[in-house]
């Protein structure tokens, strides 16, 4: 019997390398694509601490997909 997991978490938090399994661009990519708003905003959850809304993630992959398919 398999469990079945889910690919991604779809409420909470996530941290920078879950977000880059899930949306495979580099580090530096990433962060050009928060601040210039291609991607959500990240959320300081300490003073070390950065992560991203699940749910923005999750929208962000979405849109993505649809650009994909739009362009085939």
């Amino acid at each position: 019997m398999a469990a079945t997991t889910q690919p991604h978490p779809i409420t909470g938090f996530v941290r920078l390398p879950q977000v880059l399994k899930l949306i495979p661009v580099s580090r530096s990519t990433w962060w050009e694509w928060c601040r210039t708003g291609k991607a959500p905003k990240p959320v300081k959850l300490g003073e070390r601490v950065t992560a991203w809304r699940a749910a923005d993630i999750n929208a962000l992959i979405e849109h993505l997909g649809a650009d994909g398919k739009e362009a085939a």
